[in-house]
């Protein structure tokens, strides 16, 4: 069985960030880690590999660090890796759909495909979708559990509310992992060095016939989240207290 993991090299959530021009941001001394909801997609591909056999091959399609994020994914378990390059911090996100299932038909269609439910950082929630459109094939998002079988996986999913949908597809398919599938394994120090030896095949997105400038979104403008002001004690009755809840937001906060 051959697995496909998608693996995105985003920004550390605790980091600071600040902005450099209108719609970019400093990442030189910004730490990068690996999307955390692709880990649950890397420890699930690893481990179908190690009961069923196979390759685990990672894509990976961001700036020529990324590498150590790849890195990161091979000593959890992968074989092997592609990095497509890009100076972008934003990539649209039908571009990278676009890269990425070129690499797949290049390199050889796999029999699954992994990906998080979303990135952390532009939080858009569309590449897996694209990815699974373009290449015909059939996608659960936000899964929690996933048995593979006989050439069908069933997936489960949370819908909200506590309500949970299982759904049956035929391989392949893509499957966008999230908190609870597994707990992604944390590398040994042997594994980490073994990682450095694996390959990774590097190329340009022009070398898949990509130009950015077709993209179909571009960032116009970032602006940092204001800081909120500090809590607001009411004080009284709860009668009291209702009422001018009701008050501030009615004509301080005006959102009734």
């Amino acid at each position: 069985m051959k697995i496909c993991v998608c693996v995105k090299h985003v920004p550390d959530t605790a980091a600071t960030i600040r902005l450099a021009g209108n719609n970019g941001f400093e990442d030189g001394e910004i730490k990068f880690v690996s999307n955390p909801y692709d880990e649950y997609g890397v420890e699930e591909a690893v481990s179908l590999v190690e009961k069923q056999g196979g390759e685990v091959v990672i894509i990976t399609v961001g700036k020529a660090a990324a590498a150590a994020t790849i890195r990161g994914a091979m000593a959890m378990g992968a074989h092997r890796a592609i990095l497509v390059k890009t100076d972008s911090q934003f990539l649209d996100s039908s571009l990278t759909a676009r890269a990425l299932k070129a690499v797949m038909e290049q390199d050889g269609l796999p029999d699954m495909i992994f990906t998080g439910k979303g990135s952390v950082d532009t939080e858009s929630f569309q590449t897996q979708y694209r990815l699974a459109k373009s290449l015909g094939l059939p996608i659960v998002n936000e899964v929690s559990k996933l048995v593979i079988d006989n050439g069908k996986a069933v997936a489960e999913r949370e819908t909200g509310g506590g309500e949970k949908q299982v759904i049956e597809m035929r391989l392949p398919c893509v499957i966008g992992a999230t908190k609870g599938l597994n707990e992604p394994r944390y590398p040994k120090f042997p594994d980490i060095m073994k990682a450095k030896k694996k390959q990774i095949k590097e190329m340009d997105l022009s070398d898949l016939g990509i130009d950015v400038s077709q993209g179909r979104v571009m960032i116009e403008k970032l602006e940092i989240i204001p800081e909120r002001s500090g809590a607001k004690m009411l004080t009284g009755s709860v009668d009291d207290q209702v009422t001018e809840l009701v008050r501030i937001l009615k004509e301080d906060e005006k959102v009734l």
